[in-house]
């Protein structure tokens, strides 16, 4: 447990080159070219880390100003993804999920079950989270355990689906995303998709980025699409001149820096990719093999991260209008774009199609949140979780950007309360 603790301590940024520089000795890669792949990926996930850093500290004084301006006074919070990532750590179940999480990887593997090998550890919380909540409504280790390991098995088997798709649409070779949130939308987006191909007119609006660049010129690029929404939600938040312009600018910079940053990772990985891949195929001819990456590789594609910058809005104005909602969106309302990019894909990347599926899952959300959030706040007092300022610790908590919240984790959850 002490050396999990420490290698999740150290962060994605320095776990993820030590990880890779292991591979790339394991599959006969030269010391200096595996260092160099090794670093290219850190110094990529340094990078990413920074401009996702500018985003949610660029968007999140926007997005409580809009929660200020719109009045909302709903009586669950959501107090961001880092509280649910302490739950998913802080739990009795946590040894025991990872290992068997591990485990359960390696047997999929050799049976070929899945052609998936998770190294995204970091991100292990999503599903954990799942099972902190479930072991809050039980007091089961083994039930949050085994909600877990439900949600983490579904992750994978969507992760193998989804690869060829995703890997030919954002242009990634030999990945895939077992990601426990943004999986579990797939499903959801692919339903959205199939309903607007059946309505007329909304079937054939085409609103791809290299469409509207096509057609707009300058006008439709990332940078112009970035300013002019940094714009839109600078207004939205009430803010005064200078700060609408510096948000639009800040926007604008992220829509450019982050493909430039995930540009930087791929180089690190296509070395070990392709050494894995004349390994591998010398010893298993006939088996391929994706290894598992954080969706952060995903939301730098314009049309996702525009429609999560649009999700901003779009999910306050749903938290006033859905009925029997309870969930204010707050601190998480800037990583809204972590919902949809492995459903991109199936929606042909068109940022119509992505926002209403957006809109969908953010619904889902809500209602999942409203009706976990007894648990939810049980499992946060049981790990004396820090809440961020302006969280009162006397309210109900649901994060927007969680597995817990999805349809598979509040389902899991509904289901393990029986046993309580």
């Amino acid at each position: 447990m002490a050396v999990i603790q420490f290698l999740i301590q150290l962060g994605p940024a320095v776990m993820m080159p030590i990880i890779f520089f292991i591979l790339a000795m394991i599959f006969r890669v030269r010391v200096g070219q595996g260092f160099k792949a090794s670093m290219l990926v850190g110094i990529g996930f340094v990078g990413i880390n920074l401009v996702i850093g500018l985003l949610l500290g660029t968007l999140g004084p926007a997005a409580e100003a809009m929660v200020s301006r719109f009045g909302l006074s709903l009586t669950v919070v959501d107090p961001g993804w880092p509280v649910g990532a302490t739950i998913g750590w802080g739990t009795p179940i946590v040894p025991f999920v990872v290992f068997s999480a591990v485990i359960l990887n390696i047997l999929l593997l050799m049976f070929k079950w899945t052609k998936t090998v998770n190294i995204d550890i970091f991100n292990y919380w999503h599903f954990m989270l799942t099972g902190g909540v479930v072991y809050a409504a039980t007091n089961s280790v083994v039930v949050g355990t085994i909600a877990a390991l439900i949600h983490f098995l579904i992750a994978i088997v969507i992760a193998d689906v989804t690869a060829p798709r995703i890997q030919k649409e954002f242009d990634l070779k030999g990945v895939s995303f077992a990601h426990a949130t943004s999986a579990i939308y797939v499903p959801i987006g692919m339903a959205v998709n199939w309903i607007i191909e059946k309505i007329p007119g909304l079937r054939t609006i085409k609103a791809d980025p290299e469409e509207i660049t096509k057609k707009y010129g300058v006008m439709g690029e990332p940078l112009t699409l970035g300013t002019i929404l940094g714009v839109l939600l600078g207004i939205l938040a009430g803010f005064g001149i200078a700060e609408i312009l510096t948000l639009g600018v800040k926007v604008a910079a992220v829509m450019v820096l982050l493909p430039a940053m995930i540009n930087v990772l791929v180089e690190g990985l296509e070395i070990v990719r392709k050494a894995a891949e004349a390994f591998l195929k010398q010893r298993f001819p006939d088996r391929e093999f994706y290894i598992g990456l954080d969706t952060a590789l995903l939301i730098g594609n314009p049309a996702v991260l525009a429609t999560g910058l649009l999700l901003i809005p779009g999910a306050l104005i749903l938290a006033i209008l859905l009925p029997g909602n309870k969930v204010l969106p707050f601190v998480d309302l800037a990583s809204l774009v972590f919902l949809i990019p492995m459903a991109a894909p199936y929606l042909q990347k068109n940022l119509v199609r992505l926002f209403i599926s957006g809109l969908v899952m953010v619904a889902l959300v809500l209602y999942a949140g409203t009706s976990i959030a007894p648990l939810y706040t049980t499992a946060a007092n049981l790990v004396n979780v820090s809440l961020p300022e302006r969280v009162s610790a006397t309210t109900e908590l649901a994060n927007l950007v969680g597995g817990a919240t999805t349809p598979l984790g509040w389902l899991l959850i509904k289901l393990a309360s029986i046993f309580a």
